[in-house]
């Protein structure tokens, strides 16, 4: 008797603490410093999903548009599709030498390992890609690329691609979501690409990826249907297409938009141009202890015009050195850094 009354006693005063709700518990964005990019983002947020607030947005207008590559995950030295495309033209000239005939697969297979091409954009990515994929089926090719995700190491970090995502614009996503956002990504890269590892990396579906793709056509294999990539691009997804792919697919103008790069400045412009509350966020390589310094003189990732513009359009310029507390998410599943030559 005496030991359940001193119990009691004991914890009555628990029951009088107030409840602290579990989302109050934890900080929003962690991996971001306290500072005016943070604190933005959060305005932001709250003030598009404040009912009755004059800049209430309904949640099925609440669409968010990333760019992928120096957005998402690192692109330097070279785009990690080049990375993929280089590797797989280099097995195929091995196995078919007549294939170094055509400058570009001969350009990729003579390639040093790490080093990007100075001369290969997105347009002689994506034809590398498509010569090297004509004739696979859409489901080969993505258990090709799954494949190799699952075992290639990025020649600088020597870890694993899946690794190198950022950890900061990851928790953005989330919490994007958390408050009724729709989430899609904006890329440059091939579409079927992204769409094998976008869900892993990013809750991003495949139906919300838009990118690059070759021309495909429907086919019957063992007398079953099939789509079938051919070698030829059909469209890049950069610049001012963007915008074009963003209303063709969605159907709706996004009221967020990140990229890193010039590629991106229509994108962020169409998205910050409409009334009512916007966010136009660009995403600064300015951290050479933690990944890389570049915007103006790469060739990969370029940064100029929109950095110019950047203060008078009202786009945030956040710097990864300053803004981001962690860079890199570590991937949990697999890691290949004890593997990585």
């Amino acid at each position: 008797m005496w030991r359940s009354l001193v119990s009691g006693l004991l914890l009555a005063p628990l029951y009088w603490l107030p409840a602290v709700p579990a989302a109050a518990q934890i900080q929003p964005l962690p991996s971001w410093n306290e500072g005016a990019a943070r604190q933005r983002i959060l305005q932001f947020v709250a003030a598009v999903t404040t009912p009755g607030g004059p800049d209430y947005v309904a949640p099925v207008e609440r669409i968010a548009v990333f760019d992928n590559d120096g957005t998402l995950w690192a692109e330097q030295p070279m785009y990690v599709q080049l990375a993929f495309a280089i590797d797989r033209a280099r097995t195929l000239v091995s196995q078919q030498p007549e294939l170094a005939a055509h400058p570009v697969l001969a350009a990729a297979a003579a390639a040093r390992h790490g080093e990007a091409m100075p001369s290969m954009g997105i347009p002689e990515l994506l034809e590398l890609v498509a010569l090297t994929h004509a004739g696979m089926d859409a489901e080969a090719f993505r258990e090709l690329v799954g494949n190799w995700f699952a075992s290639a190491c990025h020649p600088t970090w020597k870890r694993s691609y899946r690794s190198l995502t950022y950890q900061p614009m990851r928790e953005l996503l989330d919490y994007l979501r958390s408050h009724g956002f729709q989430t899609y990504i904006v890329s440059a890269g091939g579409v079927e690409f992204v769409r094998v590892v976008s869900e892993e990396l990013y809750g991003i579906p495949p139906e919300q990826v838009i990118g690059s793709f070759v021309a495909s056509r429907y086919a019957l294999q063992d007398g079953l249907p099939t789509i079938v990539r051919q070698a030829e691009v059909q469209l890049i997804n950069d610049g001012a297409i963007k915008p074009v792919m963003i209303e063709q697919v969605i159907g709706r103008q996004p009221i967020a938009a990140f990229g890193n790069s010039d590629g991106d400045f229509e994108m962020l412009e169409w998205t910050t141009s409409q009334p009512g509350a916007s966010l136009g966020l660009i995403v600064h390589h300015d951290d050479p202890e933690r990944e890389v310094a570049y915007d103006s003189p790469s060739s990969i990732g370029r940064l100029d015009r929109a950095l110019k513009e950047a203060p008078r359009r009202g786009w945030m310029v956040v710097s990864m050195r300053d803004d981001w507390a962690r860079v890199f998410a570590d991937h949990p599943a697999r890691p290949l850094e004890a593997e990585c030559p």
